[in-house]
């Protein structure tokens, strides 16, 4: 009988907090003080920002701690903060207003609406839909080290889906891919004729008074109230600022937007009012429900491996996560950046609405553990105890990572020198992808150039060479291989989920020598094959399919499927003779004709 009066109180608390006052909510969020100042202390936590949604309402928003911990500036309400991830929702919203007005489908194939996508094979042209993208089951895996401090726009990102290769089905897990909300943008921006930004700007930012947040770190440190990534070095508990992030052009339609708390409730508000704000029905009802259907399973990680019970069976819609938390349906999203850590999350039947802006890299997770603990308040549950499950694994986490880095490099091979002189590893390796990686020359060293991140390039063993493990950039192996010609031409990096191979930039050929080198050669029994200009010098043979000429060394040219093969051009006195094919197998000659 005790354990059923207590349930019911629970359910009634929880329906009357939907009209619950500013007053009631700060008299069940009183202990919440005593509770931040053991969090920020246990956690070395510089700065947060809590703010709680009522029905229609803000009614609680405080700062605690420092928006710079450096200067002692005070977290306030309007403390202006990349918002990361959370960014995601307002590119579903904007897409499905466009699945409103006909332009797009949720369920279609996108390519049906924008034949310019591209994905890495046939199979997902013809499948990949609008929610697949948004609910990150498209068997793509992350690949963010695609867009990771380069300066890549929009619509190149875009171009880029196509190599990304699926490592599971269509449909069949949860993979999450920063990577698809930017090819969102761009459809957007392809089908309403308006950028991502001006899209939000317009449709969203303006109709919920949302005048403050923006989208760059320029535009940010223009007002006065804004918040410092500070974060604490991986060896020691000292807190230092962490550089921003800044090169989320690119990839804005995923994590870009730059809020704080008292614009973000109004954002909050339209999401737990059907789309109403101040009583204008800002965004679409339909929009909103179909974002939070799930779309794709997720594991009960937590619980199986942890025995934390308390969030069950989460799932994903649309740029959301949906789950039971102790009974109450949840939904939440995180949001990412260094030294920037975002959560917005309601409880749909309680109308009950929860922000945590969280500041530093080393405290992440308490924008969980907060979101938690607070909703246990405002629904006068007993306190889960999050704070102490999180503090010990970051201590944990933290010493374990210190001797971890300390075996470092216990796996190399003592006494090896590399195959070539060092000169011979300098050049520009290019992957379709990923971009490009310089090494260059600095000093008696290599230098390690690759988005925005510069480093010293040490030999390890063999044809390996490393960096070192930067405190911000961590740390980058290079391994290097040789041509079947003996010369260094390509770098193997393990990045994200697999190995990326980037192959030495081909020279440019100079146009006039391309125009000198066409035409028609003859094998000795008589076979007739063109060279011809189409994009580059091309070798037709009749019954084959053409072969692209690579420029390799002056008049050396490789082909892109056989690394073994070349061809060369002799000319006599300026003029073209003939053509020389070797392989492993011998030299063979075509004569000009």
């Amino acid at each position: 009988m005790l354990r059923l009066r207590r349930c019911l109180f629970a359910v009634l608390a929880s329906v009357a907090m939907a009209q619950t006052s500013p007053s009631e909510v700060a008299a069940r969020l009183q202990p919440l003080d005593a509770y931040m100042a053991q969090v920020m202390k246990d956690f070395n936590s510089p700065g947060i920002g809590i703010a709680v949604v009522s029905g229609d309402q803000l009614v609680f928003a405080k700062g605690y701690g420092y928006r710079d911990y450096g200067r002692k500036l005070p977290f306030t309400p309007r403390t202006l903060f990349q918002i990361a991830s959370n960014s995601k929702l307002f590119t579903a919203v904007s897409a499905g207003m466009l699945v409103e007005e006909g332009k797009l489908s949720w369920d279609q194939p996108i390519k049906g609406a924008v034949p310019s996508i591209k994905f890495y094979d046939e199979n997902l042209n013809a499948r990949v839909t609008l929610r697949d993208m948004l609910a990150h089951r498209t068997g793509i895996t992350r690949h963010d080290t695609i867009w990771y401090k380069s300066e890549d726009p929009r619509a190149l990102l875009f171009q880029k889906l196509q190599y990304m290769e699926p490592k599971e089905p269509l449909r069949q897990l949860f993979l999450y891919n920063n990577m698809m909300y930017a090819a969102v943008g761009q459809v957007i921006e392809l089908k309403s004729g308006r950028t991502w930004e001006d899209f939000v700007r317009q449709r969203i930012f303006g109709p919920l008074d949302m005048k403050q947040s923006c989208y760059s770190i320029t535009d940010m440190l223009k007002q006065p109230d804004f918040g410092v990534g500070f974060t604490e070095k991986r060896d020691s508990f000292e807190l230092y600022a962490a550089p921003y992030y800044e090169d989320t052009a690119g990839m804005a339609p995923c994590g870009a937007i730059i809020s704080n708390l008292e614009e973000m409730s109004h954002w909050l508000s339209a999401l737990m009012n059907d789309g109403r704000y101040k009583g204008q029905q800002v965004l679409p009802a339909s929009v909103l429900k179909a974002t939070m259907e799930p779309a794709i399973s997720l594991s009960n990680a937590n619980a199986e491996s942890r025995g934390w019970w308390e969030l069950l069976n989460p799932a994903y819609g649309m740029a959301r996560e949906t789950a039971s938390y102790r009974g109450h349906l949840l939904t939440f999203h995180g949001g990412d950046l260094p030294g920037f850590h975002s959560q917005v999350s309601f409880m749909p039947r309680e109308r009950l609405g929860v922000l945590v802006f969280v500041l530093g890299d080393h405290d992440a997770m308490l924008y969980n553990t907060i979101s938690y603990n607070v909703y246990e308040y405002l629904l006068g549950l007993d306190q889960t105890p999050w704070p102490a499950r999180m503090l010990e694994r970051r201590l944990k986490g933290k010493q374990e990572g210190t001797a971890a880095r300390a075996k470092a490099g216990a796996d190399q091979v003592k006494g090896t020198r590399p195959s070539h002189a060092l000169e011979d590893f300098l050049g520009d390796f290019e992957h379709p992808a990923y971009g490009f990686l310089r090494i260059a020359k600095g000093g008696e060293q290599l230098q390690f150039d690759f988005h925005k991140m510069k480093l010293p390039l040490t030999h390890f063993h063999y044809d390996r060479f490393d960096t070192p493990n930067d405190e911000l950039d961590g740390k980058w192996s290079v391994n290097f291989q040789t041509s079947p010609q003996g010369d260094v031409d390509r770098a193997v990096m393990s990045l994200d989920e697999a190995e990326a191979v980037f192959v030495r930039r081909a020279p440019t050929l100079d146009p006039a020598l391309a125009a000198k080198l066409v035409g028609t050669y003859e094998t000795v029994t008589g076979f007739k094959l063109q060279v011809v200009l189409r994009e580059g010098l091309v070798m037709v043979a009749p019954g084959d399919s053409d072969t692209k000429l690579v420029p390799y060394k002056g008049l050396k040219f490789r082909s892109p499927e056989f690394s073994d093969l070349l061809f060369e051009f002799v000319l006599e006195n300026g003029v073209v003779k003939s053509l020389k094919q070797t392989d492993p197998s011998g030299e063979y000659t075509l004569t000009r004709k």
